[in-house]
């Protein structure tokens, strides 16, 4: 069912290149310069499964009605008036600005579904800021990146869930309904290039779908192959080797490389194939970064394991490295495999399977309260100027991958040790190895405070 979406936001926030991106084209003029877009801009919008119309608008601005504008804002609240939800987006850079919060109040009395955007939120650091747009009131903040395209699968999940009367009937192969037994698990095979990708593929699903050889970089699309394994759906995504960027100057292995990321953003569980023959390498470990970004599960898969002598202590060594450099995956699943002969893919499956049921699980608020209540007891907050920082709850907004929301004062102050006491002490009591865990802290509104 067709539906639109109007981008909703002040100037200079994204709102253009965040339309190009899911129109596919540069059709909106996109410049560092506030105020580039003064018209309504209609294109139409692809985003997984989901085709609509997307609206971009000028930047919100408080004018006289007379003058440009003013013109220019009753362009935008026409376009909030026409459209059936609305994208609105803030700058995680600038921080939440006394005009995000006039016009969302705006947003908020239009009584539309509203998804709350948080643009420019690159890396670990962004993330953390875009969680100040919670005090906007229009639910929780999206990270993302309109220019990177980071962010996707978390975007296209809230417009399903804003809109579930105009998006209720995906396609079989691609809907995302995590209580259908019957859905595929979406799984996309990712590493260097020869890493034997699409050799493990083929032999997975018993025959030579994906063309194979000893050249490097054979594969350049993102190829889908439903397969059944144990009566259970799954989708696999062949991709295309992954090198250094510095390494890429031809046009074609970035489109390849690109199209390989994108399948990452719209899998649930990511296999990083790695070469058992060639030492673990900052390549891959990049790649490893993405993923923890993108909050996909993941596996690690050590192939061409025929091929390796002193196998035993090479897996240990590399769950060791992977665990110390990302230490937001720890735990994570290391198996050795061999797409030639065979060998471990029965676990490798299993493992998949196993994490996607990790990256899936909900735990109660009673139960977090009751963790956080002896955890805070066991090791206090640091004080700050004298005064300790006060946690008070938390709860589980969401998960795919598992999100926490913690409540109290000060939490800004909180150091980065103490997110890694909490975080590590998640893993351990409820059992959530290896899959990417997404803690926000958020301030309490002090009812003593009269300027507020």
């Amino acid at each position: 069912m067709s539906f639109t979406i109007a981008i909703i936001g002040r100037p200079n926030v994204g709102k253009s290149t965040l339309f190009n991106r899911l129109v596919g084209k540069k059709l909106a003029l996109v410049d560092d310069q506030p105020g580039v877009t003064r018209d309504r801009r209609e294109g139409e919008a692809h985003l997984g499964d989901l085709d609509f119309t997307i609206i971009d608008t000028a930047g919100l601005e408080e004018a006289e009605e007379n003058t440009l504008a003013g013109r220019m804002r009753r362009q935008t609240e026409e376009a909030l008036l026409d459209a059936d939800a609305v994208i609105f987006v803030v700058d995680v850079r600038a921080g939440v600005t006394p005009s995000d919060r006039h016009f969302a109040q705006l947003v908020r009395r239009a009584g539309k579904p509203v998804i709350l955007l948080a643009n420019k939120a690159e890396g670990k650091l962004g993330m953390a800021e875009a969680q100040e747009a919670y005090e906007l009131g229009l639910g929780d903040p999206i990270p993302f990146s309109a220019e990177h395209g980071e962010g996707l699968a978390d975007l296209y999940d809230a417009v399903r869930e804003a809109l579930p009367e105009h998006t209720a009937k995906p396609s079989e192969e691609d809907r995302d309904d995590s209580d259908d037994p019957n859905r595929p698990l979406r799984i996309a095979v990712v590493g260097r290039p020869n890493a034997g990708k699409s050799t493990l593929i083929n032999r997975l699903i018993g025959e030579d779908r994906l063309l194979t050889g000893p050249e490097a970089g054979i594969t350049r699309d993102s190829i889908g192959v439903e397969w059944t394994w144990h009566d259970r759906k799954v989708k696999l995504f062949d991709t295309a080797g992954m090198r250094k960027r510095s390494k890429v100057d031809d046009k074609l292995e970035k489109l390849s490389v690109a199209d390989g990321l994108r399948a990452v953003r719209f899998a649930e569980v990511v296999i990083l194939l790695l070469d058992a023959t060639i030492p673990f390498e900052k390549q891959d470990l990049a790649i490893l970064g993405v993923i923890e970004r993108e909050g996909r599960a993941v596996v690690i898969a050590l192939n061409k394991w025929d091929q390796v002598k002193n196998g035993q202590a090479l897996q240990k060594r590399l769950a060791e490295e992977a665990e110390h450099t990302l230490s937001n995956l720890k735990g994570v699943t290391v198996l050795p495999v061999s797409g030639l002969n065979g060998q471990g893919l029965d676990k490798l499956m299993q493992a998949c399977f196993d994490a996607a049921e990790v990256w899936s699980r909900r735990i109660s608020t009673g139960k977090l309260n009751r963790w956080l209540e002896a955890m805070t007891d066991a090791h206090p907050p640091p004080a700050v100027s004298g005064r300790r920082i006060k946690i008070r709850y938390m709860t589980q907004p969401k998960s795919r991958p598992p999100y926490f929301a913690i409540f109290g004062n000060q939490l800004d102050e909180l150091p980065d040790s103490y997110h890694r006491y909490l975080i590590n002490g998640m893993r351990e009591s409820f059992d959530l190895p290896g899959t990417p865990i997404r803690l926000s802290m958020r301030n309490s509104d002090n009812p003593y405070d009269k300027e507020k």
